[in-house]
């Protein structure tokens, strides 16, 4: 049960850098905020069917794509 809660502990202050990451690297935070929003509401609707991890929520699941696709731009490709 301890390391349960320590693996949760870990990727809760993951997601919490990412965040912090994701907003420090925008010029304007209301307008990330936004796109987050919408992403996650729509990957919402998008995956009904598609049952990839209940953990992750939406929200988490779009900041966490949002950072890697601003810091490591290779992933998108051409």
């Amino acid at each position: 049960m301890n390391n349960m809660n320590q693996f949760e502990l870990l990727n809760s202050n993951t997601i919490l850098h990412k965040t912090e990451h994701l907003l420090n690297i925008a010029t304007n935070r209301y307008q990330i905020t936004i796109q987050v929003a919408h992403r996650a509401k729509r990957r919402r609707y998008e995956d009904v069917d598609i049952v990839d991890d209940p953990k992750i929520k939406p929200i988490i699941r779009a900041i966490l794509e949002m950072v890697d696709e601003i810091t490591q731009p290779e992933i998108i490709g051409n």
